[in-house]
């Protein structure tokens, strides 16, 4: 009697009634603290409010958002009037395009990078080789493969089509009558030739204006974000106290447990975006048919030099909100064939994987993981995950729990 008694006592204090509906409590929680902890840090709930861009005076600003959007899609600022920054990350496609190397005019090295979330990174594309959201927005612009365009061509793409928006974001247009149609300090001879017959205060000019161009368009991505995963859900219930159960399926508790511990993804994967921001050689094998490629090494040059990071005569900032750029390290070996770590929201809908689409599946990726092969060149960070083909499983699962539908703010 003291036996059936205790049990009925049991659970009846193992249930909650909630509008009128019984749930199973969590008494039986699985987490110890510190792992409560380290779920919550990966939760939205816990993303920090955006901070000022100090590069950018108008990345706030509502004017800017709108013209940049405009921006966004225009596909007059390329050489064909085909590409659009849309073209590789399409807003139906979670700002990305669903290819292993990016397509614009001609074909990419890489993989187009997906948009949401990176206004909380220092470093932009897979080697960081620009240092803001509009720095970054300018280089597709003249690369002969993406718009294959040149900064005079966008310039006076806004003063033909743009001059009152852009007016009333950035104030007055210079004259730019006397700068040929097409002019760069960069792409084919010609431009380069055109740019060498500008003065330096209209050359300046132009740069100003294509400048702005960028800051406009990271002003419309600085509002691409993220809405809630059902891993978030999870990680609310489990913060509030409130039932779990039916948020997550029992493998992909088990797959987050293992990403927390086993798997050694949140090592890298961290905070509530799933990526630590930095850059790491992961022993990802070349991709076939491509030049060698040297990731975050052969980046560190381009982004001290660039005209257009925090440092330089365009940015916003002043040379003490720049820290990232005046510490950065120049020298460092283990940035040999480093790439940045990826977002892993929405990574479920986003194959393939790594930095040229050399893995067709996330079952592919941890297959690389659980092995940890040597790397193409440098020395890879991994370390054998020692991982089952049952555990490979229930990662796949809680990875696709993270799926996280894009939103523009």
């Amino acid at each position: 009697m003291r036996r059936t008694l205790l049990t009925v006592l049991s659970s009846a204090a193992n249930a909650l009634l909630v509008g009128g509906t019984v749930f199973a409590a969590t008494i039986a929680d699985p987490w110890s603290a510190a792992e409560r902890q380290t779920i919550q840090s990966l939760s939205l709930a816990s993303l920090p409010a955006l901070a000022a861009d100090p590069t950018n005076r108008v990345a706030d600003d509502p004017n800017a958002a709108a013209l940049g959007k405009v921006l966004f899609f225009d596909t007059r600022l390329s050489s064909n009037g085909q590409v659009a920054c849309s073209t590789c990350h399409d807003p139906d496609k979670d700002f990305q395009d669903g290819r292993a190397l990016a397509k614009g005019v001609g074909t990419t090295d890489r993989r187009a990078m997906p948009i949401a979330g990176t206004q909380y990174s220092p470093w932009l594309f897979w080697d960081g080789r620009k240092d803001s959201q509009w720095a970054q927005a300018l280089g597709p612009l003249e690369s002969p493969v993406e718009h294959d365009t040149d900064r005079a061509h966008v310039a006076h793409v806004v003063v033909a089509n743009y001059a009152g928006a852009y007016q009333r974001v950035f104030g007055p247009l210079p004259d730019l009558e006397s700068v040929p149609a097409h002019a760069s300090p960069n792409g084919n001879a010609a431009a380069k030739d055109a740019w060498n017959t500008i003065d330096a205060p209209a050359q300046d000019a132009v740069n100003r204006v294509f400048a702005n161009v960028g800051k406009a368009i990271a002003a419309y991505e600085r509002r691409i974000g993220f809405a809630n995963s059902r891993f978030d859900d999870y990680a609310a219930a489990l913060a509030g106290g409130t039932p779990t159960e039916g948020i997550l399926t029992q493998d992909e508790v088990a797959g987050l447990r293992l990403f927390l511990g086993k798997g050694q993804c949140v090592t890298c994967h961290t905070g509530p975006l799933f990526t630590d921001n930095y850059f790491h050689n992961t022993g990802v094998p070349a991709a076939k048919g491509l030049p060698a490629d040297r990731g975050r090494e052969a980046a560190l040059a381009k982004v001290t030099a660039d005209p257009f990071n925090c440092m330089g005569p365009y940015s916003d900032a002043s040379p003490e909100d720049c820290a990232e750029l005046r510490f950065i390290a120049t020298d460092d070996p283990r940035m040999l064939r480093a790439f940045k770590t990826p977002s892993l929201r929405a990574v479920s809908e986003r194959a393939p994987y790594m930095h040229a689409g050399q893995f067709a599946s996330l079952e592919e990726v941890l297959e690389h993981y659980r092995r940890a092969p040597s790397a193409p060149s440098g020395k890879s960070e991994l370390r054998r995950t020692g991982l089952s083909a049952r555990e490979a499983e229930q990662l796949v699962a809680f990875l696709r729990a993270l799926r996280s539908p894009t939103v523009v703010r």
